[in-house]
This record gives structure tokens, sequence and C-alpha cells, in this order.
């Protein structure tokens, strides 16, 4: 597929055409909606084979593969009155909105394709959930970092929760680097060593033959320091709160 819509130009429409085109690749057509137009326009000037197009209507006509990326609460606004045609490929990746919800708005027989792109996938790093599989889907998202297909959207919507933990990561990185602040360190030079130490950790991630238990321990020695912070605050309480509340998350995307 060589010619890709994209419906809602922010920060995952932007990351998806950077994408596309990440080191000087070149060989699709995509068609931008109005819809953040400031946006739009800087990645029309910045690629060559970028277009912003009238209205999504236009974008829906010119496109093979067409992404919605606008937020949940916009899509009434956003998709009412278009005219979607059975040989298009619908990509769904507002959060919280199924495949029978999408179908049902835009009254089509499309094919309909879930995802979870996330920004990393501008630079071809991020592994992009898809459900159901879809050969072409699938093989897009392959060329942008790798496509991990659900085995239904009961599944899907678990690695959407699993999402949903992202801030929280930065948040006890940012309640480490406080306290060292706390003790004397200069706020600049705590954040800088925080971030180096989690940078180099995270490089470890890339090691596929080793589990994430098995990281884990690869990086405590027994009644070391790592040990002694992981036994003592990330007890069995800390764990079942964690659980609970990817439990009501999951059933809030469930619903």
């Amino acid at each position: 597929m060589k010619r890709i819509g994209i419906i809602g130009v922010g920060e995952i429409g932007r990351a998806i055409v950077d994408g596309l085109y990440h080191q000087g690749d070149g060989e699709f057509d995509v068609f931008l909606s109005p819809r953040g137009a400031r946006a739009a326009a800087e990645l029309s000037t910045q690629y060559k084979q970028v277009r912003v197009c009238p209205d999504n209507q236009a974008v829906v006509d010119q496109s093979e593969i067409v992404i919605i990326a606008i937020r949940r609460q916009d899509r009434h606004e956003a998709l009412g009155g278009l005219t979607v045609p059975d040989d298009k490929i619908l990509v769904n990746v507002m959060a919280g909105v199924g495949t029978e919800d999408l179908r049902t708005s835009l009254t089509t027989d499309a094919p309909i394709v879930r995802a979870i792109p996330l920004p990393a996938i501008r630079e071809r790093r991020s592994v992009t959930v898809t459900c159901p599989s879809h050969p072409e889907v699938d093989s897009l998202f392959e060329l942008l970092g790798g496509a991990l297909p659900a085995a239904d959207e009961h599944a899907f919507n678990v690695f959407s929760a699993v999402t949903g933990t992202l801030t929280a990561h930065l948040q006890y990185l940012t309640t480490v680097a406080a306290w060292a602040a706390g003790h004397g360190i200069a706020s600049d030079d705590a954040e800088r060593y925080v971030r180096g130490v989690f940078r180099e950790l995270g490089r470890a991630l890339g090691d596929d033959n080793r589990t994430l238990q098995q990281l884990a321990s690869d990086h405590e020695t027994p009644r070391g320091s790592n040990e002694r912070i992981r036994t003592t605050w990330f007890t069995s309480d800390n764990s079942a709160a964690l659980t609970q509340v990817l439990d009501g998350l999951l059933a809030d995307l469930e619903k």
C-alpha cells in the first residue's frame, strides 16, 4: 500500500509521518486532513510527498489506508458525514473506541484494524499492537518498528492498558530525582544522573534473550542495594494495588 491518509495530525499522526520517511525513505504518498493545520502544513513542507487535503473526505478518497488518529471525544464531529468505500482499509488508533463503534459511526463494511502506535514509531523503534491481523496494516507497522497482532479485542485492550503505565514510570523517575535533590544534589545534576542510569537500563531491554525477571536479577546482587529497594518498596501490597488499577482501566476500555 503506497497511499496513506491520516485524519488527525496530532502527536501520533505526526510520528507516523516521520516514521514513514525516516532516514530518507520516500515510497509513500501521504494525505493529511486539515485538522491540526499547523502540524500538517509543517509536514507538507518537510516531506515533498505529503499533501494537505481540503477536508477529511478528500483524505479518504485519495488513500488506500486511512489512519484515524483523532481524540475519542472528537470522533463524531470529525467523522460525521464521511463516505468510506468498502475497498478502503481503516486503521483506528483512537484509544477506547472499539471496532463496532467505529463501523456503526461510519456505516461501512471496509476492513477496520485497531492499532496502538507510540511516539517512538517516528524512529521505527516501537512495536505496534494491531487487531485483527491484516496483511497490509501489519506490513506497514513492521516497517515502522514491528507489528504485534493481538488475538482479539480483549487482548488488544490488555495491551492498551499496559500502555497506560508509561507516565507512571516517568513519575517514578521524577520522584527518585526529587529525593536526591531533597538531599542537597542540584536538581539538574539529579535529573541528569537519573536519566543516564535509566537510559542505559533501557538499552538492556533490547536483549530479547532474557526475560524481564532475568534482567531484574542480573541488575542486582544478593542483599545489595537494588534488592533492598525492590523487596522493601515493591511489596506484594504495591503489586496488588497496581494490578487493581490496571484491572479498573481494562474494565473501562471494554465498556
